[in-house]
């Protein structure tokens, strides 16, 4: 696919920011959060003192007449699959850029930090369907086609159903992984895909917000228009309770998706947009690592 030359140097743009906070920033934090889960079979060795009785290769130790023990090495290799959000909520945005273009640069930092550990990086795009699929793979081209997706992908839903995207993650991702959703989840409950999720992934949620849906500022009468569903209602913002109300509302909500992750044990990432998001992932990372 051809790309325009000003699509190609925003490309370039994300492309040389987010790789130099990798290498200058993220260096190890990534490997650290993100061992690999899985335990691979190496060799047999001989019983010693202190191993475990469960590790013992019986079928081995029959034939030997001595006890032996399996051993293991650590399946270092992973699977980052990201699971973004391209709804009609994410062309909102009162910092210069819409929610979208962080969406963009929060994916190829991640995707960034996947192929510096030589893991694979797979890409699901979805609205209220699944829209655009990039099974995982490893190198440069194969990211810079991820980051080229986000940033040019045109899709043909306006509404967010993350249960449906859950669901073709589950038919098309056997072997374990880690997946990161990136969403602001303004979609109907997927709890349930989400748990079954969870039983063979390391989920990580990636809550994207504008500063001003959490802060409302004070605008006197203002039409607010749902992006997803074209609603509109005109709101007051000169009244403080009106304020209040708003923000508590979505305050609420991202506390109550926080909670959905956490009870499946999985991560979660609240992000602002802004210049302050890379920051923000370095911290989770951190955390992640004194937890392991």
């Amino acid at each position: 696919m051809l790309v325009s030359k000003e699509v190609f140097k925003n490309i370039r743009k994300i492309q040389i920011r987010t790789n130099k906070y990798v290498q200058d920033v993220l260096a190890g934090a990534y490997h650290s959060a993100f061992k690999g889960r899985g335990m691979e079979f190496e060799d047999v060795r001989e019983y010693q003192p202190g191993d475990e009785v469960r590790s013992i290769d019986w079928n081995v130790t029959a034939r030997m007449q001595t006890p032996f023990v399996k051993n293991f090495r650590e399946e270092r290799e992973l699977t980052v699959i990201l699971l973004v959000d391209l709804s009609a909520s994410s062309l909102f945005g009162t910092t210069g850029k819409q929610k979208e273009a962080f969406i963009a640069e929060i994916g190829a930092l991640l995707a960034f930090s996947a192929i510096k550990n030589n893991d694979k990086v797979g890409l699901i795009l979805f609205t209220d369907k699944v829209e655009r699929f990039l099974p995982p793979q490893k190198g440069l081209k194969h990211v810079l086609r991820v980051i080229r997706e986000l940033l040019i992908f045109k899709p043909e839903g306006k509404k967010t159903d993350l249960s449906k995207a859950l669901q073709f993650l589950i038919k098309i991702q056997k072997k374990r992984g880690v997946i990161f959703v990136i969403s602001d989840f303004f979609s109907p409950s997927f709890k349930d895909e989400l748990l079954f999720v969870s039983k063979k992934h390391d989920v990580i949620g990636v809550n994207v917000r504008d500063p001003q849906e959490l802060t409302v500022p004070k605008m006197g009468l203002v039409q607010f228009k749902d992006l997803e569903t074209h609603q509109t209602h005109l709101v007051d913002t000169s009244l403080k309770k009106v304020r209040k109300t708003i923000e508590e509302k979505n305050l609420k909500h991202i506390k109550e998706i926080q909670k959905q992750f956490e009870n499946i044990g999985g991560g979660f990432i609240n992000v602002q947009s802004g210049p302050s998001y890379m920051n923000t992932i370095k911290e989770f990372f951190k955390g992640r690592k004194q937890k392991i």
